[in-house]
């Protein structure tokens, strides 16, 4: 009993966190499949090869320092964040190749996932090994939920941020970019689990984890917004040209296209679906070269053509 309600409390909270952060991707929002597949790799693979890491870390450590509480320091504050960060993107390496990963807010979603899976797999070994009493474990489950594994969101989204930002710039500098947000991820681990390591700083730590999560959300809704931009600019041609009405654009761009009676409902969603994924492909066109190019731009014909077509359906051509 007492293992099931451990995994209740490990996954229920860490599943709800992903869903509302999938859900608040509303413009571009990036298909289940793939999400899941990094907050698989965060609960299943990151957390198999951190293991394998940080008893290797360790046990060299071990060689130099006997001191077992400088050692317990030292893996939380130094390994952990290390060795972590690095198995939880590795993932986000092999998602970026995807053409659905083209932006900051992309990269916040999946990088998110992949810090959730992992934060409710740990979550889960940290309550069945919890040796206290019941009020114990539930002080425990409380603040693991809303602190230590959003810390893993945060860290991880922070990579995945930076991944995103530099998916269409040139190599040196997604290389910079990248080794600037794994630091970042690190750091913000590492500074966590030094603040949570005394009792005289837990308070400063969880002030440092709320303060954390408050620029995360911002960086966020800033990252949609952006995309909403993206949205009216890049359709503007098409409405100057008429394949989308001019009162459509703004529309299109803002979360008042969700509501009904500005058209026809049942071209609706598809309508929205392809002019947000026109929007998108004509800038992935844009940055591209080679045989991406011709793969965006046989994207973007479809998606005019798609759309013309869902609108002649209601004559609004």
């Amino acid at each position: 009993m007492f293992i099931i309600l451990s995994g209740l409390a490990a996954i229920i909270p860490m599943s709800f966190y992903l869903f509302i952060i999938w859900k608040m991707d509303k413009y571009d929002r990036e298909p289940v499949k793939l999400v899941l597949a990094n907050y698989l790799w965060g609960a299943l693979g990151a957390i198999i090869l951190a293991i394998i890491g940080s008893i290797i870390l360790t046990s060299f450590i071990q060689i130099f320092i006997r001191d077992e509480f400088g050692i317990d320091i030292l893996g939380a504050v130094i390994i952990a964040p290390f060795v972590e960060e690095i198995t939880k993107g590795i993932f986000l390496l092999i998602t970026i190749s995807s053409r659905k990963f083209d932006n900051l807010t992309d990269g916040i979603v999946y990088g998110g996932a992949i810090g959730l899976g992992f934060g409710m797999t740990e979550n889960f070994l940290y309550f069945i090994s919890n040796t206290g009493n019941f009020s114990d474990w539930i002080s425990l489950v409380i603040v693991r939920t809303l602190f230590s594994g959003v810390m893993h969101l945060v860290a991880t989204a922070t990579l995945g941020a930076f991944l995103g930002m530099s998916k269409f710039m040139n190599k040196p500098i997604r290389v910079i970019l990248g080794i600037f947000g794994l630091s970042l991820a690190m750091l913000i681990h590492s500074l966590w689990n030094l603040f949570v390591s005394f009792e005289s700083t837990l308070l400063l730590g969880f002030t440092f984890m709320i303060a954390s999560v408050v620029i995360f959300f911002s960086v966020f809704k800033l990252s949609l917004k952006n995309e909403r931009r993206l949205i009216f600019n890049e359709l503007y041609e098409e409405s100057e040209a008429g394949i989308i009405p001019k009162y459509h654009l703004n529309l299109l761009s803002s979360p008042a296209r969700d509501k009904s009676g500005w058209i026809d409902e049942r071209i609706r969603e598809p309508y929205i679906k392809y002019a947000t994924a026109l929007a998108f492909r004509k800038r992935q066109m844009r940055l591209s070269s080679g045989p991406s190019k011709i793969f965006y731009q046989a994207e973007v014909d479809n998606y005019k053509n798609q759309i013309a077509h869902l609108l002649s359906q209601v004559n609004y051509l």
